[in-house]
């Protein structure tokens, strides 16, 4: 292939994922913008009660990934069969463990009292958190579908139920959070229901489509009446836990951190959100660019093609270099007027316009350890990367943010110096691993 050819490879798998993924985090957007007009106590109760939650979906969200490569595998073999088992069991599997998730979740709710937070902000997330949290239920059972899908290398359609349902969703915070149209004002209650219901109907619309379309008619899928097999369970789990680890351990750090700055006060709680909101939007686009190393970086290690492993990975990493830089100008220059959008209150304003310059200096090092760790799950390496980022973010960045909190005076802008720092620690040793494996796989196949 060339290297033109590369590029274009790189971008046909990318895109439809990175529009999935930003269709999630413009959600969020919507969410914190619509709710920042009520107020910095409210923007603080959301960013505190999805602090909570999203530690338990990453984790869940991960577990779920693990149907995608077994389809691949079994299309290959032509084991119709297998594939409507592994749907069947990937749907149990989803909807047990996000009961369990769930659980967990409403667990939190007695300590949150001890979490450092302002009263007013733990008044009002505890219901916010319950109706969010109940959210993970769909949203796992819709993943069983989607990922099944992507086994196929269909990707489009998931896309597509993502876009529009997260459409509905702004559509109906702006009904339910202010009360438009006869409605009752919810506030961020409001934003809650519209998550848990938008959701509800991208299970509907998704499984209609895997039950009904034509494509998968001969594989005989149906979801009753079966015998629960452990081998199957047990794949499952065995690729999605680890990746389910990886996501928890990166993402534990920034909703940790939130907390930490909940603990200075509402206000540095508040601008945190402004700030990793809008620097979300940028890493979710560059999750696109991670699925596409994995499948570029497998088929060729599959294909044993040294060459064309090389082209693609680095044109991998070079996309995301790209984006990343492009992003980060475009935080520079707009973080005044990107941070207005949210809350009009001047202390949180100036305190996210200055969150949101450490955020560019980041941008980088996020982008280059997201692809890495595709590349590295392409080689189906997952052990090490785990501990890399475990190490990381849980023995480093979260003790020394602690730290910066109860010890000095550097407030949040000490929190975010050692996220960034941890990203590019985390970066350098991720792109070392791959760089390793590249060179022994290399060296492998000359003897």
């Amino acid at each position: 292939m060339t290297v033109a050819e590369h590029y274009r490879t790189n971008l046909r798998i990318a895109i439809p994922v990175m529009m999935g993924q930003l269709g999630h985090i413009m959600v969020s957007v919507a969410d914190s913008v619509m709710v920042g007009q009520l107020g910095t106590i409210p923007l603080a109760a959301v960013a505190f009660g999805n602090s909570i939650y999203v530690i338990l979906m990453v984790f869940g969200l991960g577990i779920t990934y693990g149907i995608t490569p077994l389809v691949a595998q079994s299309i290959g073999k032509k084991q119709y069969n297998l594939q409507s088992a592994l749907l069947r069991h990937s749907l149990r599997v989803n909807a047990g463990s996000a009961l369990i998730l769930f659980l967990l979740l409403i667990g939190c709710l007695p300590l949150m009292p001890y979490m450092g937070q302002e009263e007013g902000v733990i008044e009002m997330a505890g219901p916010y958190l319950i109706i969010t949290g109940s959210s993970i239920i769909p949203l796992m059972i819709f993943q069983a579908f989607k990922q099944f899908a992507e086994g196929f290398s269909d990707t489009k359609r998931a896309m597509q139920i993502i876009i529009g349902c997260n459409l509905l969703n702004v559509a109906l915070n702006y009904v339910l959070i202010y009360g438009k149209f006869g409605f009752p004002a919810l506030g961020i209650n409001g934003a809650a229901w519209a998550t848990l219901i938008a959701r509800s109907l991208m299970v509907v619309f998704i499984a209609r489509y895997i039950l009904n379309h034509q494509r998968f008619r001969k594989h005989q899928l149906s979801l009753f009446g079966f015998r629960l097999r452990k081998k199957i369970i047990r794949k499952l789990l065995q690729v999605g836990v680890p990746m389910g680890l990886q996501f928890t351990f990166e993402v534990t750090a920034f909703a940790l951190a939130a907390i930490f700055a909940g603990m200075i006060n509402a206000t540095a709680l508040a601008a945190q959100q402004i700030a990793i909101n809008i620097a979300s939007v940028s890493y979710m686009g560059v999750t696109g660019l991670g699925a596409a190393a994995t499948v570029r970086v497998g088929n060729q290690v599959g294909e044993k093609d040294v060459s064309n492993l090389r082209k693609a990975s680095k044109s991998i990493f070079i996309m995301a270099a790209a984006w990343m830089a492009f992003a980060g100008v475009i935080i520079f220059f707009m973080r005044g007027i990107l941070a207005g959008f949210y809350s009009s209150d001047v202390e949180v304003l100036a305190l996210a316009t200055k969150l949101l310059i450490v955020a560019v200096l980041f941008q980088l090092s996020d982008g280059i350890q997201a692809v890495a760790l595709g590349a590295l799950r392409g080689f189906t390496d997952v052990k090490i990367p785990t501990w890399i980022v475990f190490i990381v973010y849980w023995l480093l960045v979260l003790p020394i943010a602690y730290a910066t909190v109860k010890f000095t005076s550097w407030g949040a802008m000490g929190i975010w110096y050692t996220l960034a720092a941890g990203l590019t620690l985390s970066a350098v040793l991720l792109t070392g691993r791959y760089a390793i494996l590249q060179k022994r796989f290399a060296a492998k196949l000359k003897f």
